[in-house]
């Protein structure tokens, strides 16, 4: 197998389960030097140690933990070429039952946090790296219940287009892979998992495919915005979406 991102320094969030995992690993059979970042520690040790990788534990919205991230990086690097900027949450509520402590929540970690990860990355970002951020289908479609969070993924798809004409003169490339329905942990609604096989079937008829997406969908495209495959495409979306959003 040719190694895509063999000699690539990588920085990927929410790297322990759903996409981020499913990243981490493809990317280090390709060859890539790892640094790993997410909220749960445990987890991210062992995932780490599985994959040959560099782990620092922290949350993407307080800065004092980017710093720190970035400041390992930086010393035990130097560079980095690839950042994907994976960790956020969901939560639901209908418009009425929004409260301000969960706006403020979903929006610091997915649209702060995601703008932060980015930022406080430049100074490392070799000419030529490549940003990948992980959107969603939901901020291109209306979905009841999920107002604050597709508001959050439509500001991450934004934010592609706007790095895109700022970094391009370093040859820095933005894109943004926009998932679908996949089964991740984060798709187990609490509640609703007794009846998480029913959910599915009722899900999949609304994808042209004919199933949910698994991680490793994802992944594939992460690989290919992260490699040089994809050096003629930034402020990008490509939606790994089964076709869902598309027709």
């Amino acid at each position: 197998m040719t190694q895509r991102l063999a000699g690539k320094v990588a920085v990927i969030t929410g790297a322990t389960s759903g996409i981020g995992l499913a990243t981490a690993r493809l990317f280090a059979e390709h060859g890539a030097t790892l640094f790993l970042n997410d909220l749960d520690r445990d987890n991210l040790t062992q995932v780490a140690a599985q994959l040959g990788a560099r782990a620092i534990p922290g949350d993407i919205s307080r800065m004092a933990d980017l710093d720190a991230l970035y400041d390992v990086v930086g010393t035990e690097a130097g560079g980095i070429d690839i950042v994907m900027a994976n960790a956020g949450i969901a939560e639901f509520a209908r418009v009425e039952d929004v409260t301000e402590e969960l706006f403020d929540r979903i929006f610091s970690v997915n649209a702060k946090g995601t703008y932060f990860t980015v930022q406080k990355a430049l100074p490392l970002l070799r000419s030529g790296a490549a940003v990948i951020l992980t959107g969603s289908i939901a901020a291109v479609s209306g979905v009841p219940g999920m107002g604050v969070y597709t508001a959050t993924k439509a500001a991450i798809h934004n934010y592609a287009r706007g790095w895109t004409a700022e970094l391009a003169p370093r040859g820095i490339r933005v894109n943004v892979v926009a998932p679908g329905i996949v089964d991740t942990p984060g798709l187990r609604v609490p509640g609703q998992t007794d009846n998480y096989d029913a959910m599915l079937d009722q899900m999949v008829s609304a994808v042209p495919l004919g199933r949910i997406g698994v991680p490793e969908d994802v992944a594939k495209v992460a690989l290919f915005l992260a490699s040089g495959d994809s050096g003629y495409l930034s402020g990008s979306v490509i939606f790994a979406d089964g076709g869902m959003a598309q027709v």
